[in-house]
């Protein structure tokens, strides 16, 4: 059956640059494997496989950047500024579970034997208008099967993270998993534990992005890769806790981690445990705080947050501010698979977003009033300051008095520099 793909014009500039120079060069991954199937991607996506070394590429183009000349892959800008990766036709000499040691390859068809699945494993030539797919890809694209390419175990045991690619691949696609390759997944799935934590993070964070992250998760649960991306997890997660999942909005994959974590370590989990987690897979300290902040705060009883101010502001300063949205959108999500709890989460958000736009402090420092005040009034310096003016922040928190500077300097005066009332 014949086909067309459309490719970027920048995409197919480069190829016939390197043709004109005697390189064969073919549309390669990810970009060439959405548009077999209809959806095309993203132009970023567009990889470029050729016969070209990396330093003959880089002589070719003006603007190269050298990404991985030792496994033979050089960035090239294209002419709509957007970079392109280009590498060379490529074969595994030693494979380790993690990364390859490669060996420049003379053929498209050497390159495409080693690559994972049937469905990464085509080429297409813009200028031929030609598919290369020597194992099968869009045969199994048509009949929504995902398969290995060659022997499943072997090509698991080549890199383990290719059990995560494919349970991505199967999730985010609607792909069947093929039986030997479920197989040798399954078989191969212990060697998770060998893979630096940053590919694993990668990985997952890509499953969390996607449209319904719960199809991959649940491959991950039924295939025994969850227990070796999260080993602190004791216990397996429950078909509403992948719903869960789904339900938070997609353009945060981080709110969508918190709520996996949320049904895995339990809204009370001690915050050294979810912090060693994340520190663990090496995580940013703003994520890891954005994470933890919801596991302080828990969704707990949300009609005590919209009805009980003190207990509210108290919540609101242990959380900070920056957190708020993100706790938000796990609420909201929490809400939509926990029958009638959609009013309760709306109450207290609107409450919390209440007191954001009156500015209630959350802190000492957002007092209207300072240590200053209280020395002026008679009060000697030291922690009596500081614990007064703590009583009065939980005071503005109870509605005792507003964060006005003349009534509580007012209120400050009949405590009196003793701590009296």
């Amino acid at each position: 059956m014949s086909m067309r793909i459309e490719v970027p014009r920048a995409v197919c500039e480069m190829v016939e640059r390197l043709e004109r120079a005697g390189f064969e060069t073919w549309t390669v991954g990810g970009a060439v494997r959405d548009a077999v199937r209809g959806s095309p991607g993203e132009r970023e996506d567009w990889d470029l496989a050729t016969r070209a070394h990396p330093r003959q590429v880089r002589r070719l183009f003006d603007r190269t950047v050298p990404l991985g000349v030792e496994y033979g892959t050089v960035g090239v800008f294209g002419s709509d500024g957007i970079m392109y990766e280009v590498t060379t036709f490529r074969h595994d000499v030693i494979t380790y579970g993690r990364k390859a040691v490669v060996a420049f390859a003379d053929s498209l068809q050497d390159d495409l034997a080693r690559r994972d699945f049937t469905v990464n494993a085509m080429a297409w030539h813009p200028g031929e208008h030609m598919l290369c797919d020597p194992h099968g890809g869009r045969n199994d694209l048509e009949k929504g099967v995902l398969r290995a390419v060659g022997i499943p175990s072997e090509r698991f045991r080549e890199d383990y993270l290719r059990v995560l690619r494919g349970l991505r691949f199967a999730g985010t696609l609607g792909l069947e998993v093929e039986p030997e390759t479920w197989a040798g997944m399954i078989e191969a799935a212990p060697g998770i534990s060998n893979l630096s934590v940053e590919r694993i993070r990668e990985e997952l964070m890509k499953v969390l992005a996607g449209p319904r992250p719960s199809r991959a998760l649940d491959l991950y649960r039924r295939c025994g890769a969850m227990e070796h991306v999260f080993p602190e997890i004791g216990r397996p997660f429950a078909d509403d806790a992948l719903a869960a999942v789904d339900a938070v909005q997609r353009r945060d994959p981080t709110a969508r981690l918190t709520m996996l974590l949320l049904h895995g370590l339990g809204v009370a989990a001690p915050l050294p445990v979810v912090s060693g987690l994340l520190v663990r897979l090496r995580f940013s300290n703003d994520e890891v705080e954005r994470i933890r902040s919801t596991f302080s705060g828990g969704i707990g009883p949300l009609e005590g947050v919209a009805d009980d101010a003190a207990a509210r502001r108290r919540w609101m300063a242990q959380t900070g501010q920056a957190a708020l949205r993100h706790v938000f959108l796990v609420w909201r999500a929490a809400a939509l698979v926990g029958a009638g709890r959609e009013a309760a989460v709306e109450r207290a958000i609107a409450a919390i977003e209440r007191d954001v736009d009156q500015a209630v402090p959350l802190a000492i420092q957002e007092l209207a009033l300072a240590g200053r005040d209280l020395v002026a009034l008679g009060w000697r310096p030291g922690p009596d300051i500081g614990r007064a003016l703590r009583r009065l922040l939980e005071a503005v928190w109870e509605d005792a008095v507003p964060n006005d500077r003349e009534r509580l300097i007012g209120m400050a005066e009949r405590m009196g520099p003793t701590g009296g009332t």
